[in-house]
């Protein structure tokens, strides 16, 4: 047996074994499905996720998923074991597809159909206040600091580091600190404790016969303002290959994309509401590319980098020619 086939054999042990755990038959047959943070396989009736690091994500996510209301779609949790570095959840598996796979073959009526729910069920998770006690998240998408008098503390700090590296130009990261610094008033107080989403992308909801029905993957849930799950939304439209697997990144536009924000902003105008909503954004989109460039560092000149790279992403958003600014 190869290495690959005998990981793969592992893999499906521990899904059955997390059937097992749940008090469900272990024998049933098993479908692998792409992801890129958990093992997770398809049930003709329900979905297995095994997480194989030692990180408290799938806890922090059955925590969050028992205080949603219905209305936020959220596929019910079966249960939850396992020990760390190979803990597990079993949920109800909720019929649909992931919304990006079918992006390009929807209508201009559908898609405006299906922002509309999603408008609803993000409203409905935005109403939600965290639960009390939930566990700290580490390595969050941002690299802000939630409920502190100063949240852009770590971001400075790590551009300072990240214009230390081989192949940045430190006069980039000095000019995207003092954009930051000279913005940072507009996140001020940097607070809150509604729930958001934290990786709202169309690759997290389904859809199936002609209506959302489900918001999947919760592990960056956190308490924290509404617009950050804006940030993430406004990303998925400008880089939709970024968001999608391989095998459908032909089919993806950019383009098709194009009325989402303002079909969003029509159904659910208070996720818009900041008066200083740019400048929040642009602090919010930095903070993610400076995190991405820090955990995946660039291994050569930015002339020789993908344009939609971490790095470029980071220079429109500085020079003023990126997404926000169209």
């Amino acid at each position: 047996m190869t290495t690959t086939n005998q990981g793969e054999a592992l893999a499906e042990l521990r899904a059955r074994t997390a059937l097992r755990g749940a008090g469900l038959d272990p024998t049933v047959p098993l479908e692998r499905a792409s992801s890129v943070t958990n093992e997770v396989w398809l049930t003709p009736d329900h979905v297995v996720r095994v997480n194989r690091s030692a990180s408290n994500r799938l806890a922090r996510e059955v925590a969050v998923a028992a205080h949603l209301p219905p209305e936020v779609g959220y596929p019910p949790v079966v249960a939850h074991g396992g020990r760390p570095g190979e803990d597990w959840v079993v949920s109800v598996r909720v019929p649909g597809e992931p919304l990006a796979h079918r992006w390009p073959s929807l209508t201009v009526e559908e898609r405006r159909t299906a922002v509309e729910q999603l408008g609803a069920r993000l409203r409905a998770l935005h109403d939600t206040p965290a639960p009390t006690g939930l566990l700290p998240l580490h390595g969050a998408p941002q690299l802000l600091q939630e409920g502190s008098d100063e949240p852009v503390a770590p971001l400075v700090a790590a551009l300072a580091e990240l214009g230390r590296l081989d192949h940045v130009d430190p006069i980039l990261t000095q000019e995207a600190a003092e954009i930051v610094q000279s913005t940072a008033s507009a996140l001020r107080p940097f607070t809150s404790r509604s729930l958001v989403h934290g990786d709202l992308t169309f690759e997290n909801v389904l859809w199936h016969d002609g209506e959302v029905t489900a918001i999947l993957d919760l592990e960056w849930a956190r308490p924290g303002p509404r617009d950050l799950d804006l940030d993430v939304i406004l990303r998925c439209c400008a880089y939709p290959k970024l968001h999608v697997g391989a095998r459908h990144e032909a089919a993806t536009r950019a383009e098709d994309y194009a009325l989402v924000p303002a079909w969003l902003r029509a159904c659910y105008p208070r996720l818009f509401a900041h008066p200083r909503l740019i400048d929040r954004l642009r602090i919010y989109a930095i903070a993610y590319e400076v995190r991405s460039l820090l955990v995946d560092p660039p291994t050569a000149p930015p002339s020789h980098q993908d344009p939609r790279s971490a790095y470029h992403r980071l220079q429109h958003l500085v020079r003023g020619t990126s997404y926000l600014d169209h």
